[in-house]
C-alpha cells in the first residue's frame, strides 16, 4: 500500500468528546484546526554550520502558516513535545534563557515537560516558566511531601469555537534518567492513571469537544519499549478508544512516521511523506529532534467529529548530499526559510556571548573521537574510553565507568575548543569515586557492565577487561591482573550514575564513596589540554569488553 493511499485509510474520522448542551459550535459548520510541533529542541536556537534549523527560520515558517491558516477561517495551535533543555553549550550556559524567550516570541501555546528539564535545580527550571509566556505542562509530576503536583495539568483553548483541553504528560523515566540530586524530592506517577484523573477533571469542570495530550514520554514502536517507561503507544491504548484525539510526543527523538499498521517507516528521509501512527482512535505524532522539522497536521472538526486532512513533517532547512561533476555537496532539502530579522537580532547576542567563551582551543587530535548515539550507546568506543580514562586518572582510580548516556556527541580531528568539550558533557555532573572490595566490585559490574545496549545505561570502561553475559561477567581483569576478590579497588563514577541514575546502583552511602567536586567537563578539559595533541588510537579498543550472547 502506498504512504498516500495508507493516509486515506487512517484520516477515518476520529470521535472527540460527547455532544454535551453548552456546546460552543455550530451544527454542520467545519472548523478548520492546523496543530504545528515540534520536540527535543536541546538548545537548538541557532541554526549549525551548514545552516540547518534555527528558532529564526523556525518562526518564519511558523508565522507563514498561521497567517496562511487564519485568513482562511481557521485556527492554529502550536505545541512541544519538551526537553527544551541540554545539548548546546550557547544554551546550557545561559540556561536555556534563549531558548524559553525565542518560543515566547514564536508564539508556542503549550509545551510538555520533558526529563530535561531536570538536568538543573528545580529553581532554575521555575524561572524559565517566568520566561515563557506559554505554560509548562505535566499532570503527573508531584511533590513528594505534599502530593500535590508541581505544574498545570492541563490548559484549555478555544480553536474559533471548539473547546479543546491539552495535558501534559513526562515519562516516568525522569525519576531514573533524571539528575537524582534535582529529582529526589520529586515523584513522578504513573501517566496513564494520571490521564485519566485529568481527562475525568477536565470532562466534568470545562467540557471540552477536544481532548489532546502533548507528552514527552516516547514512541515505540507497537508499544515495544524495552527497558524505557512505557510511551505514547501504550498510553494511548490503556485509555478508552478516542479518550485523546490527539497526542503530540517527543522524547524517543523520531519522526513518528508510519509503513503500516504498528509498522515505522525506518526509511524516512526528509521532505518525504509523512503518516502518524494511529492507536485505539488516537493520532500520535512526533518531529524528530532539534527543530529539524515543523509538525504540520490539517484537521477538519464537524458536528463533535474531528478529521484528520492532511499531515506533512516540514524540514526546516535541511540539507541532504548529492554528487556534483563527481564531488559531494549538501544542497537543500526544499525551498530556503529565511529568518525572521527581528527574532534573529532577539537571538544574537545570545550566540555571541556563548560564542566568546566556547571558541577557546583547548587541544589538537588526529582523527575523530566517536561519541554518536548510534554508535556509543552499542559498544566501546574511543570518546567513551577517553572520557572514563580522564575521569580515571584525575580520581586515582584502577578503572574508570561511565554511561554512554553522558557522552552527547564526538569531537572531530583538528581543533578542539571548550564547545567540543562541553557538548560531549552538558550536564556538569561531578567526578566521584568509590574504595570497594574485589568481591563488591563483582557485585557492581554484574549490575552495571549488563546493562544493555541502545540505551544510556549502557557502560564505557577503561582500565578493565572482562566477559560479559545476559546477568554477570567473568574473566575480569583490572589494569591487566585478575579481579581478586580481596583486594581493594577504587574506580571513578559519575556522580549521577553513583546517587543511581540510568539504575546504576546507589553508591553514595559505601564508606568508601567520595565526591570530589570537579565537574565532568573540565575534567576532560583539562585531560584534553595535558594530552594535547592527542593520538586517538591509543583509546580505541582492543577487544577488552567481550559481549556473549
Amino acid at each position: 500500500m502506498t504512504k498516500k493511499l495508507l493516509l486515506t485509510a487512517l484520516s477515518l474520522s476520529l470521535l472527540g468528546c460527547s455532544i454535551i448542551a453548552d456546546k460552543t459550535w455550530e451544527k454542520d459548520k467545519i472548523y478548520n484546526i492546523t496543530v504545528l510541533h515540534t520536540n527535543d529542541h536541546h538548545g537548538r536556537f541557532w541554526q549549525n554550520r551548514y545552516g540547518e534549523y534555527g528558532m529564526a527560520a523556525r518562526k518564519t515558517l511558523i508565522d507563514s502558516i498561521r497567517s496562511e491558516v487564519e485568513e482562511a477561517g481557521g485556527s492554529v495551535l502550536l505545541l512541544s513535545g519538551g526537553d527544551i533543555n541540554t545539548g548546546v553549550p550557547e544554551s546550557d550556559l545561559q540556561n536555556a534563557e534563549p531558548d524559553f524567550k525565542g518560543m515566547s516570541l514564536i508564539g508556542y501555546d503549550a509545551m510538555a515537560i520533558g526529563n530535561h528539564e531536570f538536568d538543573n535545580p528545580l529553581a532554575i527550571l521555575k524561572q524559565q516558566e517566568e520566561w515563557a509566556n506559554f505554560p509548562l505542562l505535566s499532570a503527573n509530576i508531584y511533590d513528594k511531601k505534599t502530593n500535590t503536583r508541581l505544574f498545570q495539568p492541563y490548559q484549555m483553548f478555544n480553536l474559533g469555537g471548539v473547546k479543546t483541553a491539552v495535558i501534559g504528560l513526562t515519562t516516568e523515566d525522569t525519576a531514573k534518567v533524571g539528575n537524582p540530586e534535582y529529582v529526589a524530592g520529586i515523584d513522578f506517577k504513573d501517566p496513564t492513571t494520571e490521564a485519566r484523573k485529568v481527562i475525568a477533571e477536565v470532562e466534568k469542570s470545562e467540557h471540552p469537544d477536544l481532548i489532546f495530550a502533548v507528552t514527552h514520554m516516547g514512541h515505540y514502536q507497537n508499544a515495544f519499549y524495552g527497558v524505557n517507561a512505557p510511551g505514547d503507544v501504550t498510553l494511548a491504548r490503556a485509555l478508552p478508544e478516542g479518550a485523546l484525539d490527539m497526542i503530540v510526543g517527543g522524547h524517543s527523538q523520531e519522526p513518528v512516521c508510519m509503513e503500516g499498521p504498528n509498522v515505522v517507516d525506518t526509511e524516512f528521509k526528509p521532505g518525504d511523506d509523512c503518516v502518524p501512527d494511529k492507536q485505539n482512535g488516537t493520532y500520535i505524532m512526533q518531529a524528530h529532534e532539534w527543530g529539524k522539522y515543523v509538525g504540520r497536521a490539517d484537521y477538519q472538526f464537524k458536528n463533535g467529529v474531528l478529521t484528520l486532512v492532511n499531515y506533512r513533517l516540514i524540514p526546516v532547512n535541511l540539507v541532504k548530499k548529492v554528487k556534483v561533476n563527481g564531488e559531494s555537496k549538501r544542497v537543500l532539502v526544499e525551498d530556503k526559510i529565511e529568518q525572521d530579522p527581528s527574532l534573529l537580532a532577539f537571538l544574537t547576542p545570545f550566540q555571541e556571548n556563548g560564542q566568546a567563551e566556547l571558541g577557546n582551543k583547548v587541544a589538537e587530535s588526529n582523527a575523530k573521537l566517536e561519541g554518536d548515539r548510534n554508535m556509543v550507546r552499542f559498544q566501546q568506543t574511543n570518546l567513551g574510553r577517553l572520557v572514563a580514562k580522564a575521569q580515571k586518572e584525575r580520581a586515582k582510580a584502577d578503572f574508570g565507568v561511565v554511561n554512554s548516556g553522558g557522552v552527547r556527541d564526538s569531537i572531530e580531528a583538528g581543533t578542539i575548543t571548550y564547545k567540543d568539550v562541553l557538548k560531549v558533557q552538558p550536564f556538569a555532573n561531578q567526578l566521584t569515586y568509590v574504595d570497594m572490595s574485589g568481591k563488591e566490585v563483582l557485585e557492581y559490574l554484574n549490575a552495571v557492565a549488563t546493562k544493555p545496549v541502545d540505551t544510556g545505561a549502557y557502560a564505557q570502561f577503561y582500565g578493565i577487561s572482562m566477559s560479559v553475559g545476559k546477568t554477570a561477567v567473568s574473566k575480569v581483569k583490572i589494569n591487566g591482573k585478575n579481579l581478586d576478590l580481596t583486594e581493594k579497588y577504587r574506580f571513578s563514577i559519575p556522580s549521577f550514575n553513583a546517587a543511581g541514575g540510568d539504575g546504576y546502583p546507589n553508591i553514595t552511602a559505601h564508606p568508601g564513596f567520595v565526591n570530589t567536586g570537579f565537574v565532568d567537563a573540565e575534567v576532560l578539559k583539562e585531560y584534553l589540554e595535558s594530552h594535547s595533541p592527542l593520538k586517538v588510537e591509543e583509546y580505541q579498543p582492543a577487544g577488552e569488553m567481550v559481549y556473549q550472547n
